[in-house]
């Protein structure tokens, strides 16, 4: 049984502003991707880490934007909100989600 989600609406505006604002991050993460797939053995831990240095800036943005609204709800919503964020995270940009639980 699908269940509609309490805070589904504002995530979707959400990822979509984030989308928008930081297509040019979102673009040079799978460019850096791209990149670190096709380096050589001696280059790839480098190419890696530049990826992951992107990735990392991407989710702290999309932590901020959760943390930020969150932090405008009751303790019960903000806890239901987060983790409605981070799982649409994890469907819609799930290069960014790996860590964002933990921020």
């Amino acid at each position: 049984m699908l269940r509609r989600q309490r805070f589904g609406e504002v995530i979707s505006r959400q990822l979509d502003l984030f989308e928008r604002e930081q297509a040019e991050l979102v673009r040079e993460c799978k460019e850096a991707e791209a990149t670190y797939d096709r380096a050589a053995r001696d280059d790839a831990e480098e190419r890696f880490g530049d990826y992951q240095d992107l990735v990392e800036t991407g989710t702290e943005l999309l932590a901020d934007l959760r943390d930020n609204f969150a932090s405008t709800l009751g303790e019960s919503a903000a806890e239901q909100y987060e983790r409605e964020f981070n799982r649409a995270v994890a469907r819609r940009l799930p290069r960014f989600s790996l860590e964002i639980e933990n921020r």
